[in-house]
């Protein structure tokens, strides 16, 4: 496992309707949560780059999760655009032109590969056409995500394991659609571990949005995370 501050392996996802209520959680949540995801709902509501700003000048660490997948010229545009802004993290689908260009454009941060979103399953692999397995889809993309020198990709805790027993420590994976054992709504992702489970897997980061934003105490839920973390990583 990847020498990371224990604090730091939980990837709080800032899934709310605007940059006000971004702010008013991350300042709920305290010192509870060291690192912030920050997605497509928060660009479109406007104030992206100010809460970037707002973040680290709190000296909290920031995973940009906007899953580029365009023309090669226009990802590398778009990381360009990302560079200077304290941005450790940012994403791109796990496509060799696409990885290629972001991490030929990234300055001070580091690129992950989306292997399979954790909102698919079989069926919706299947539908791509492809005749393999997720498993099998995940271990294809996270090779070339390292052939192209990718820092690490995103795969639910399911594959984890397998990407881990291929390829070792080569890469950071970062895990999302974690739930709690106690916490496991019916909600659209498919794929999902607890932390205990994920770390056993290989993870090196959990993200975690809707148990924490949506507990009646997030910064005590956070907490509670934090602690779990740091009994499963030792």
């Amino acid at each position: 496992m990847h020498s990371i501050p224990p604090r730091e392996r939980l990837i709080f996802a800032l899934d709310v309707p605007d940059a006000d209520a971004a702010r008013s959680l991350v300042e709920t949540l305290g010192d509870s949560v060291v690192f912030y995801k920050l997605g497509l709902e928060l660009l479109m509501a406007g104030g992206y780059h100010e809460l970037l700003d707002w973040l680290a000048k709190r000296g909290r660490k920031i995973f940009a999760d906007l899953k580029f997948f365009d023309i090669p010229a226009t990802v590398a545009g778009a990381i360009r655009g990302l560079n200077g802004r304290g941005v450790t993290f940012t994403t791109v689908h796990g496509h060799r032109a696409v990885m290629e260009a972001a991490v030929g454009a990234a300055r001070d941060l580091r690129i992950l590969a989306v292997t399979v979103l954790t909102s698919f399953d079989r069926a919706d692999v299947d539908e791509l056409g492809l005749g393999i397995s997720v498993e099998q889809l995940v271990l294809a993309r996270a090779r070339q995500a390292l052939a192209t020198g990718c820092a690490g990709i995103i795969s639910s805790g399911i594959e984890a394991e397998a990407v881990r027993r291929e390829l070792g420590e080569k890469l950071l994976i970062v895990t999302p659609g974690i739930r709690p054992a106690e916490n496991r709504p019916a909600d659209d992702q498919k794929r999902v571990l607890t932390i205990e489970r994920a770390f056993a897997s290989g993870a090196d980061y959990i993200v975690v949005g809707r148990p924490i934003r949506d507990a009646r105490d997030p910064r005590a839920a956070a907490e509670a995370m934090q602690a779990a973390i740091a009994a499963s990583v030792g």
